[in-house]
């Protein structure tokens, strides 16, 4: 049987092996072929700008230049991002050694707040048809108007760097400027007209067809282009930015925070059984990379781990549900401040939050978790405890809560309410002796020193 079992890992292994190659063989093989034929990298960067799209693009530029590349496309579609990815981006695309275009596609795309720095910072900037380019109003995450924000200081700065992207690639500052301080929006053929753009192209075909000849200033110097008929390939992005880029969704963030404090809670209230701990540490743990890489509230934050605690309290203590509603509660207003921003808010991003159904339905799923966590806790104790009140009658323990004449004692480990036998008090730290059960309250005397000196 053993033997059977060590051949059939062996060769799990080697088609796990070839399986595992076979891509890197592929890819490596379609290289070699096309080893010194001109080419296009084309990517695609879709969605909110975060460190992740900063990676992406940073790993393309380094690809296309040891490649050798004749030209990087990035197909661009975004309503936005952090200020602080969106001047990382504009330092690569300016410093590229490749030829870069920005193509905002597929017709309908919209290059928004970030994705105009983006789009502007490229050697061309080429339009879909259909597609805009410019920023929207920024809002607060409740969606109301900041009344201040075009006179906060981070935007005086997103303007001036604008303002500094249009001189250095011949574009028209006074319209990109407005993208920023008046949220201004061309379509695509206003921005060609406002030299906000270079053209509008059907296809990437068409691009490539309409940059063939053009010359590109990079700091190694102008490169005339050769793209007619140019071949293209594309580059995706890898396994760590794939993870990476889902966990950078703000519900999936809100949910894995969730998820991690429940499943500590679970190993809390049932030691031993692992899993629940292990899931819960691995999902906390890839939900603060994901807010790495968002905006987060973190009073948000707080709330929600505030929940779990909570939560934990209310099974363990059997709060009686009041320490069940707050969790409730903290865990709602968390889900609700987890991305919300006060004060000076970037002009490059766009509102950010969790769905609201998701943290209404996230909400009543704790809720009843906890009901029926603190339910089985109370019956568990309740069953325990009746199962022993017939064999507990003369066991010995002592106060840790003064009879007066009710308190409490601790017989065998487990905590009894108790009275005193004859109603006079019994302090604290005296030992006792059980003579009578009345349901789950017990009835002790106080021992006297013979019947500790029998027991001895």
């Amino acid at each position: 049987m053993r033997g059977c079992l060590r051949r059939l890992i062996s060769v799990g292994t080697a088609l796990a092996l070839l399986l595992g190659l076979a891509g890197p063989l592929g890819g490596l093989a379609a290289a070699q072929e096309g080893a010194g034929r001109p080419y296009a990298l084309v990517i695609t960067v879709d969605g909110v700008i975060n460190p992740v799209k900063d990676r992406y693009i940073g790993r393309a530029i380094e690809e296309a230049q040891g490649g050798g590349a004749e030209l990087l496309v990035i197909k661009l579609d975004t309503p936005g991002g952090l200020l602080g990815s969106t001047r990382d981006i504009v330092e690569r695309l300016l410093g590229s050694p490749v030829a870069t275009a920005v193509y905002v596609s597929p017709a309908g795309a919209r290059a928004g707040s970030a994705g105009t720095f983006i789009t502007a910072a490229a050697n061309f900037a080429v339009m879909a048809p259909g597609s805009n380019i410019g920023a929207a109003t920024p809002v607060s995450s409740t969606g109301q108007d900041l009344d201040e924000t075009l006179a906060s200081k981070v935007e005086n700065d997103a303007a001036a760097l604008i303002r500094s992207i249009a001189q250095e690639r011949g574009r028209n500052a006074e319209l990109l400027e407005a993208t920023v301080r008046e949220a201004a929006s061309y379509t695509a053929q206003e921005a060609v007209d406002g030299n906000v753009a270079d053209f509008i192209a059907e296809d990437l075909d068409s691009l490539l067809a309409q940059l063939d000849g053009r010359t590109a200033r990079t700091p190694g110097g102008p490169v005339t282009l050769e793209t007619g008929g140019l071949a293209t390939r594309d580059l995706d992005k890898n396994l760590l930015e794939a993870l990476l880029e889902f966990l950078s969704d703000p519900n999936v963030s809100f949910l894995l925070l969730t998820i991690g404090g429940l499943g500590i809670v679970i190993e809390l209230f049932s030691p031993g059984l692992i899993v629940p701990a292990v899931v819960g540490v691995i999902c906390l743990i890839l939900a603060f990379v994901a807010l790495g890489n968002l905006p987060a509230n973190w009073a948000g934050v707080a709330l929600i781990l505030l929940a779990v605690a909570l939560a934990a309290a209310e099974v363990v203590v059997a709060g009686f549900g009041i320490l069940g509603v707050g969790s409730v509660v903290c865990l709602a207003l968390g889900g609700l401040l987890l991305f919300a921003q006060f004060g000076d808010t970037s002009p490059t991003l766009p509102p950010l939050s969790v769905n609201r159904w998701l943290i209404a339905g996230t909400a009543v799923a704790a809720a009843g978790s906890v009901l029926y966590l603190a339910r089985q806790a109370v019956q568990s104790r309740r069953g325990r405890r009746a199962d022993t009140t017939a064999a507990i009658i003369g066991e010995t323990g002592a106060v840790i809560r003064t009879l007066a004449p009710r308190g409490a004692v601790r017989i065998a480990n487990d905590t009894w309410t108790a009275v005193s036998g004859d109603g006079g008090p019994i302090e604290v730290g005296e030992p006792v002796r059980v003579v009578a059960v009345d349901g789950l309250v017990l009835t002790v005397t106080r021992q006297e020193p013979w019947e500790q000196d029998d027991l001895l």
